[in-house]
């Protein structure tokens, strides 16, 4: 996940919601830029990016929505071949 957030903003958040993940903070917004995500009004969009080992993107969504993110998560993984656990 990133934000364009602040790193102590992104730490409020994860704290807040429990994320037991990584937030990559880009307050310089200079990789919303590339990724091409940079709205208008200064935020992110909420795009997912799938990127293989490689390090390239195969695939990219740009219908996020939070309240079903996991479950669009998992099955954009299977339909790319992403073993499961």
């Amino acid at each position: 996940m990133a934000s364009v957030d602040s790193p102590a903003e992104n730490k409020a958040f994860a704290e807040k919601n429990g994320a037991t993940f990584a937030i990559l903070s880009d307050p310089g917004k200079e990789m919303a830029e590339a990724y091409g995500v940079l709205a208008d009004a200064g935020y992110a969009k909420r795009w997912t990016y799938y990127i293989n080992k490689r390090g390239i993107i195969v695939k990219i969504d740009k219908e996020v929505d939070p309240r079903t993110a996991g479950e669009s998560l998992v099955s954009n993984l299977k339909s790319l071949g992403v073993p499961g656990k």
